[in-house]
Parts: structure tokens; C-alpha cells; sequence
């Protein structure tokens, strides 16, 4: 009996190992050695493997992207209870990728996913509520969900959290509290969050007015192709606001932000070219194709 539980322990042991190896070859971008272990592990029924091995069908990681192989392997996971794998599979369902859209599938697996404490499920689910898919719209259940997720730090929680307290929904309106959240998911990274704060840099929401401020996180969710930030970037070169005026640069956002499907980039483009040579409008446009091509990376 003591043989037979040290075979299981040490086999245990093994199996998690190898896991930790895929998860590793994964992060490192060696996707090919990560696929060969989560498939032998996901055969074998380990949940972690199965979703880790979904994923990498939906992101084309090692494989050809494959919906239908991902929302397979993602759906034994989360059939198994893994937090993750119900927030994964909800990702689908709402999006119809792999399966017919359904947002009351949607909904009932970010459920599960936020009812164990997963924060992106906790967030998924308030966006729900918020945006009435798959449940009847309430911004007081969004509002309580997003505030669970954006205690563990989940960016885009803390983000619609912000402008939630921004728009005064599901709750009084309170522009610091919207700033203080959206700072958080800001200082993640989140494009978005960059822009509204950018935004209410710039309209004294919250903060004081500071146009250089505001232009500071502009830049850095311009620089993420986020086409509203770029729009903006383009009307503030275009007023001086933050910057010296620069309509050859301001031109240069705004055909970036428009080629994207931005409308008020449109209205700025089109208004610039009225007090732009074509040479100047010329100019421009290569400026925003060196950009485009540089990822919008290095273009101010």
C-alpha cells in the first residue's frame, strides 16, 4: 500500500512538473514544446492543460487558430469547474467564436467564473449587467461586480468601474473616484484608460486642468493605435493644447485615427486640409505611414 501511494505521489509530482515546463515554454514564446506537453497532458484529462491548450488554438499559438478545437478543448476544462476556462469559453459563447453567439451562455459561464473569485469573470460579468446582454440590464449588480474585480487589480474593471462613478451609473457621480480607478488601469497599460484619463485631464473632470497632462497619457494610448486617443492627439496638435501648434503633425494623427473608422478624426482631417498645402497634406500622409509601419511607435 505505502509503494502504491508513493507511485501516486511521485506521479503527481511528475505530471505537475510538466505542466509548469508547458506554462513556461509558453511565456518564453516556444510554442511548439508548450503544444506537445498540453496536448499529452490535456488527453489525459488535466484541466489546466486543457484550457492552456485552448487557448493556444484561439491565439494560433504553435497551431492555425482553430474556434471550433479551442471552444472543444476549453469546454472539458471548464466542464471540470476551472475558473478560467468558464471565463475563456463565456469569451466565446459572446462573441461567437466556435459556437453560435449566445450571451445567455455567455453570461451563465462568467457567472461560474466570477462566483469562484476570477477576477476577468467578476468583470466579464459586470459589463453584463451593465450592458443588459444575456440578463436584464442592472448597474447595480455591474457596479457590485465591478468592484470585486477591480480589487484584485483587473484593468479593464477598474476601467469601467471609473466610468461608472464618471457617468454616475449605478451610482452618485463622483469624478475623483472615476479618475482614481481609471489612474489604476492607466498605469496598467490599458489604452483605454490612458485616453479618459487624458480626457479628463483635459476638462478639469476630477483633476485639475492640464492640458500637458493630458496629453502625456494621450500619447501613450496613440502610441497603442488606440484610434480615439489618436483623434484627440491630432485636435490637440491642431489647437496648441499641451504642445505648440502643428498642423502637419495634427493631420498626420487624424489620417491615422480616420483610416481606422474614427468620425471625428474624419471632421479634423478634412478641416485641416482646408489650411494645408498639398504638399503639407503629402508631408503628412508619409509621416503617417512611417508611423503605421513603426507600430505607431516613436512618432511624435
Amino acid at each position: 500500500m505505502a509503494v502504491t501511494a508513493l507511485l501516486l505521489i511521485n506521479g503527481t509530482a511528475s505530471w505537475a512538473g510538466k505542466l509548469e515546463d508547458g506554462i513556461a515554454a509558453s511565456k518564453r514564446g516556444d510554442y511548439a514544446i508548450a503544444l506537445g506537453i498540453f496536448r499529452s497532458l490535456a488527453a489525459r484529462g488535466d484541466a489546466v492543460a486543457q484550457n492552456s491548450l485552448g487557448v493556444m488554438y484561439v491565439k494560433g499559438q504553435g497551431v492555425t487558430k482553430d474556434y471550433a478545437e479551442a471552444v472543444k478543448w476549453l469546454r472539458l476544462a471548464a466542464d471540470q469547474g476551472l475558473a478560467n476556462a468558464q471565463f475563456n469559453l463565456g469569451v466565446m459563447y459572446r462573441e461567437g467564436r466556435g459556437v453560435a453567439q449566445d450571451y445567455s451562455q455567455a453570461f451563465r459561464l462568467y457567472r461560474l467564473a466570477a462566483e469562484q473569485g476570477d477576477a476577468e469573470g467578476q468583470g466579464a460579468l459586470g459589463s453584463m449587467y451593465r450592458e443588459g446582454l444575456g440578463v436584464t440590464q442592472n448597474n447595480a449588480e455591474a457596479l457590485k461586480w465591478y468592484q470585486l474585480a477591480a480589487a484584485q487589480g483587473d484593468a479593464i474593471a477598474q476601467s469601467n468601474l471609473g466610468l461608472m462613478y464618471g457617468n454616475g451609473r449605478g451610482i452618485a457621480q463622483n469624478y475623483a473616484e472615476a479618475v482614481k480607478w481609471i489612474r489604476l488601469a492607466a498605469t496598467q497599460g490599458l489604452a483605454a484608460a490612458q485616453s479618459d484619463l487624458g480626457r479628463m485631464y483635459a476638462n478639469g473632470q476630477g483633476v485639475p486642468h492640464n492640458y500637458v497632462e493630458a496629453l502625456k497619457w494621450i500619447r501613450l494610448a496613440a502610441a497603442q493605435g488606440l484610434a480615439r486617443a489618436q483623434s484627440d492627439l491630432g485636435l490637440m496638435y491642431g489647437k496648441g493644447q499641451g504642445v505648440a501648434k502643428d498642423y502637419i503633425r495634427a493631420q498626420m494623427w487624424a489620417d491615422l485615427a480616420a483610416g481606422s473608422g474614427d468620425g471625428m478624426a474624419v471632421t479634423i482631417r478634412d478641416r485641416l486640409a482646408t489650411v494645408l498645402t498639398p504638399q503639407q497634406i503629402a508631408q503628412a500622409q508619409k509621416m503617417a505611414q512611417e508611423c503605421q509601419a513603426r507600430n505607431f511607435k516613436g512618432c511624435d
